[in-house]
């Protein structure tokens, strides 16, 4: 972005700044789902191996994704799959590979609980990881930016001509307004349901994350850029998915109301 630094040197490494911005994002994520999940009365004390392992295969995922959506690159020089330090790096290719692992840890960890409940505590906590992260993360990277643009919003950015929308702060507020949407279904005392909350951000997520690539990004053609909007996509539709299940299934497990007259113990 212009007039801030993409990268930095500490003697002879070269630091980017963008790598900073997604470390800080993922530990606050990180503490935060720690305090959900022990508020929700969950065992916290694997939830530090959980989390890094998710981190690990998020990783190893987008890597692989890169990868294979940009073959041509790649191809001749395996020397360069390696190189994480020179960018490319593709956030569906991390969710297409941590969800799997998270979903097989939260049953050995944790199998007394049903995945719904366990999601429900985590998913507000890694959406707002998210939007903190398109912030301080994208938002200070090269070729970071959107379409070309001549409003007055417009940034821009190093890497590419011309100012550009600011696509990381646009995803930033978007999922910051999800996170409130969350929090706000979440304290409702009227059909709260387990589920409910992951149900409404995989569609919500999913739906505009598909938008966002499709019309800010510019990038239709690109094997990437399709990939993020299938898989956005296919989060929505697992949504529904899960929503529906639960209405039609009705077995879903109300959370324990609270009356407000009732007595407070300790």
């Amino acid at each position: 972005m212009s007039g801030v630094p993409t990268s930095f040197h500490l003697g002879p490494l070269n630091f980017h700044t963008y790598g900073f911005g997604l470390a800080i994002a993922a530990y606050v994520c990180f503490l935060y789902a720690r305090r959900r999940l022990s508020k929700s009365d969950f065992d916290v004390a694997p939830f530090g191996k959980y989390a890094f392992s998710l981190i690990v295969a998020g990783l190893l995922g987008a890597r692989l994704a890169n990868i294979a959506t940009n073959w041509g690159y790649y191809s001749d020089r395996p020397a360069r799959w390696i190189a994480v330090w020179q960018g490319g790096l593709a956030s569906f290719g991390g969710i297409a590979l941590a969800l799997p692992v998270g979903l097989y840890l939260q049953r050995r960890w944790w199998p007394e609980s049903s995945l719904a409940r366990f999601t429900d505590a985590l998913v507000p906590a890694l959406i707002a990881g998210w939007a903190l992260g398109r912030v301080l993360g994208p938002q200070f990277m090269v070729n970071g930016g959107g379409h070309l643009t001549h409003q007055w919003f417009g940034i821009h950015y190093a890497g590419q001509v011309g100012k550009r929308v600011p696509v990381p702060l646009i995803q930033g507020a978007e999922d910051g307004l999800l996170w409130l949407a969350l929090l706000a279904i979440e304290h409702l005392r009227v059909n709260r349901r387990v589920g409910v909350l992951t149900g409404v951000a995989l569609i919500v997520w999913g739906v505009v994350r598909s938008l966002d690539e499709r019309l800010l990004l510019g990038q239709e053609s690109h094997s990437g850029s399709l990939g993020v909007q299938i898989a956005g996509l296919v989060l929505a539709l697992s949504g529904v998915v899960l929503l529906l299940r639960q209405i039609r299934v009705g077995r879903s497990t109300p959370y324990p109301s609270v009356d407000p007259r009732a007595p407070v113990t300790h």
